[in-house]
């Protein structure tokens, strides 16, 4: 139990601290790029625990609509919205966004699953979790210090990863598959989508800045993407769903602590905006009948 919630915590710190590294990336090289690289070492891990433990086979091609479905909302254009985001707003503020995750997986499930019907703690728990969003936003500063394109782009990435727990729960979750065999088709079908439709051209520029290359390659794609993903399932089936998303709380806290670290303006707006999104994550979290 004790390694479990080991594995918890570390979880919340490699996806909190995910938002420096797409930062230095996006200085050097494209979002799309960025995200090319990040899903290519993240794979390669997956790929090589998956062959090991004979979890890929044919008969699961007969999925492949489903794979495909999900290597877009759960991997590319996840992916994207956030780096793209995260490369027009302070990454303190790309990874509080990043706590609107719940809130949106919330939604498409009360939208699209009948058996998750809200209660009144989790509607609460919405309109906490977007009181913080907008107070993150800050609309009536009329977009002199927040992009206001950037917080779209975190709010699409949080929309399209959130709507991929509803498709799978309604599309994948009868099927009993290997988290892990899922895992390695949705990000292997990435690579192979993103090598086809991304410009390459100055992605060579990456190597020209050795912290955005480490940053790029171990924080997002080993680590970030690769271990990730394995130490999510691990605590998945040693604590529970509901348990594991715990981690969520500690991402947004993270990336705000990082931020702070480097120079970046943290005030009693974003704290509170911070609260706000948690707060209503928890309440959304705890009020399931």
């Amino acid at each position: 139990m004790f390694r479990a919630y080991t594995a918890l915590v570390l979880l919340g710190v490699i996806w909190g601290s995910n938002f420096i590294f797409m930062k230095w990336a996006t200085a050097v090289i494209t979002p799309s790029q960025t995200v090319f690289l990040r899903v290519l070492f993240g794979f390669i891990p997956l790929a090589l625990i998956a062959w090991r433990h004979k979890v890929i086979t044919r008969e699961q091609s007969a999925y492949l609509p489903h794979f495909i479905v999900m290597s877009v909302l759960a991997t590319s254009f996840y992916y994207y919205g956030f780096i793209a985001g995260t490369a027009l707003l302070p990454s303190s503020i790309a990874g509080l966004l990043s706590g609107s995750i719940p809130i949106f997986t919330f939604l498409g499930a009360a939208l699209f699953l009948p058996e998750e019907r809200p209660t009144k703690q989790m509607a609460l728990g919405v309109a906490l979790g977007f009181a913080g969003i907008a107070l993150s936003a800050r609309p009536w500063q009329g977009g002199m210090n927040i992009s206001l394109i950037g917080v779209l782009w975190m709010l699409a990435g949080s929309l399209s990863v959130g709507a991929s727990f509803v498709y799978a729960r309604r599309f994948l979750s009868h099927l009993k598959l290997s988290p892990l065999a899922l895992a390695t088709w949705q990000i292997g079908l990435a690579v192979m989508t993103l090598a086809v439709l991304i410009d390459f051209d100055g992605i060579t520029h990456i190597v020209t800045d050795a912290q955005a290359l480490w940053g790029t390659v171990l924080g997002l794609g080993v680590l970030g993407t690769g271990a990730a993903f394995l130490i999510y399932y691990f605590i998945i089936e040693t604590l529970g769903s509901v348990r594991a998303a715990g981690a969520t709380y500690i991402a947004p806290i993270v990336a705000v602590i990082i931020g702070a670290i480097i120079g970046e303006a943290i005030t009693y707006v974003e704290i509170i905006a911070l609260l706000l999104i948690l707060s209503g994550v928890l309440l959304i979290q705890t009020g399931r009948k």
